[in-house]
């Protein structure tokens, strides 16, 4: 579901590269696979002891999406400073005041709706805690003492309600607990009608024990790639264009 751009958004605008890396021993990486045609885009931000991110899969093209990932991405880095950057402001809290001001921006951005799962996440590396709001079920996959297995709780996408309130979530980070987010494209990449889905998202998460975040979302990227037979393809004329559907992983890894 796409709306038209607004006047105020930048024609041809792009969101800004992500700083990403290691913080305090928080291991935060995310990767885009293929040349992007669609509207993946991922950002993080450190405020004080905390670190922000998302991953947002934006209906569209990317020539519409991206603008809209740029005026995002603006909101994202001004809320989180905004809702985070007193040492005793409520995490939880600070979540879902930040996924509204996202989806006030997504709106106002796209003139409308616009359809975008979108995964928010807030970790506080003195706690050792991640506050959540995945809106839109992306696959998100989390390995720790007890094993691989999809982290609880999913609520609706952003872009569809001007006025939806969200609930975040909390989940506990133990020294080598690690993270796997995942947009559409890796989980509906196909053999046939077979689609490489979550269990095997969960499977290379549980064979990444002592790899680096950045190695985590190659991983699963390659996986995915290997395993789809093609990309479907458009006819014109004589020449066919393959047409890639964006994949972007996105790995947090706990290491101490």
């Amino acid at each position: 579901m796409a709306g038209a751009k607004s006047e105020g958004t930048a024609p041809g605008r792009e969101p800004r590269r992500a700083e990403l890396g290691l913080v305090d021993g928080l291991d935060l990486h995310a990767q885009y696979h293929f040349e992007r045609t669609g509207g993946d885009f991922f950002d993080a931000v450190r405020v004080g002891r905390r670190v922000a991110f998302l991953l947002s899969d934006i209906a569209g093209p990317r020539a519409e999406a991206g603008p809209i990932a740029a005026e995002i991405q603006d909101a994202f880095r001004t809320s989180a400073a905004d809702f985070f950057g007193d040492r005793n402001a409520n995490l939880m809290q600070g979540m879902e005041l930040l996924v509204q001001a996202i989806n006030a921006a997504l709106f106002k951005a796209a003139n409308g709706l616009r359809f975008a799962p979108t995964m928010l996440g807030c970790y506080d590396v003195q706690l050792g805690i991640l506050a959540y709001i995945n809106a839109g079920g992306q696959v998100a996959m989390l390995h720790d003492s007890e094993g691989a297995r999809p982290l609880p709780n999913v609520s609706m996408p952003l872009g569809l309600f001007t006025h939806l309130t969200y609930e975040a979530s909390m989940q506990a980070f133990e020294p080598g607990a690690r993270l796997l987010v995942v947009t559409k494209g890796v989980t509906e990449s196909k053999q046939g009608k077979v689609a490489f889905g979550a269990d095997k998202v969960r499977e290379v998460l549980q064979r990444s024990k002592d790899k680096s975040a950045s190695q985590v979302c190659q991983d699963v990227l390659e996986a995915a790639q290997g395993f789809e037979e093609r990309r479907f393809g458009i006819s014109f004329g004589r020449k066919k264009v393959v047409m890639r559907e964006d994949m972007t992983a996105l790995a947090m890894v706990r290491s101490f």
